[in-house]
């Protein structure tokens, strides 16, 4: 019972979020048209946009690395065609629709159950996976946020902090208390019921390597498309979007919708117009998220079709 409340408050309070982000930022914009929006749009360079699908394109290859490291972590195999399959279908769908339960979690014990993975294998890569996911934005964001602390914007009121310096400064000790764990501690950690072994230092450092790279790709997906008279550095605009995301993901909104957008309008509105900064992060989303929804719902059709059409046919024989 409480577990349902916690669950209906946590998704109320996203809900009230999204409001208010979409809120913020339509007043934000509010002297800006539409038409503004649309011409910043068609503005973005042909060769960006390509730039910017390719480096999405090879973020979501780096995103396999997840499930495949989870795979070596617990001690099993499984041919890396099926976990590409998987990790990719359960990482579009939980990344652009959230709700990670019931999108990413369910595709992947849709397909591993079926091939002969256990549930509770299952279950520990996909806690792997998502601690994987939060330690490379911890290394990132922990060493950009202590190099180049940024002021956080006054909408971001559930963050205590006036500036990213002391989140660094936690994410940073963090890592380092994982990589030290997985050096010194050999036994099994019991957490309430359940037991947590550290991986080896070599697939420590390899989550923290592959989820870093995914982090960093991502970024450099919606920098290409920021408008070419950007003043900000790559390394600056990291910093940037890595608070954005941070506050979209601990806000509980479906790919951050909203409250991502209005952290870097607010950061980014001093040096670039906020309507082509808009007009960059509204290709970003199609690029990023709503395209690979596209290619993954076509690819997962075909799958189940033809996974369907063999099942009726080995009955009727």
């Amino acid at each position: 019972m409480f577990k349902k409340l916690q669950h209906n408050f946590s998704s109320l309070f996203g809900l009230l979020l999204l409001v208010l982000s979409l809120w913020a930022i339509a007043q934000e914009l509010r002297g800006y048209s539409y038409r503004d929006v649309l011409n910043s749009l068609e503005a973005i360079p042909k060769n960006r946009l390509s730039w910017s699908i390719w480096l999405t394109a090879l973020g979501y290859m780096i995103m396999i690395g997840y499930d495949s490291l989870g795979f070596r972590y617990i001690g099993r195999s499984l041919s890396l065609k099926r976990i590409a399959f998987t990790s990719l279908l359960s990482c579009v769908f939980s990344n652009t629709i959230g709700f990670a339960l019931l999108t990413g979690t369910a595709i992947r014990y849709r397909y591993y159950l079926s091939w002969g993975v256990s549930a509770l294998a299952i279950a520990q890569i996909i806690a792997f996976a998502n601690f994987t996911f939060w330690l490379g934005m911890f290394a990132v964001a922990g060493i950009m946020f202590l190099a180049n602390p940024l002021t956080i914007p006054p909408q971001l009121h559930y963050l205590p902090f006036a500036t990213t310096r002391p989140i660094g400064v936690i994410f940073l000790s963090l890592v380092i208390a994982y990589l030290l764990g997985s050096i010194f501690i050999k036994q099994p950690l019991r957490i309430r019921s359940q037991e947590f072994l550290f991986p080896s230092f070599n697939i420590s450092c390899s989550q923290i390597l592959i989820s870093s790279l995914d982090w960093i790709l991502a970024a450099a997906t919606l920098y290409v498309l920021l408008p070419a008279n950007t003043t900000l550095s790559y390394l600056d605009f990291l910093g940037v979007y890595l608070l954005a995301m941070f506050a979209g993901v601990v806000s509980n909104v479906p790919g951050g919708l909203g409250v991502f957008e209005l952290v870097i309008l607010e950061i980014l509105s001093p040096q670039v117009s906020k309507t082509a900064v808009f007009g960059s992060m509204l290709a970003y989303r199609g690029i990023y998220y709503f395209l690979p929804l596209i290619v993954a719902a076509g690819i997962l059709g075909v799958y189940e079709m033809r996974y369907r059409s063999k099942g009726n046919h080995q009955q009727k024989q």
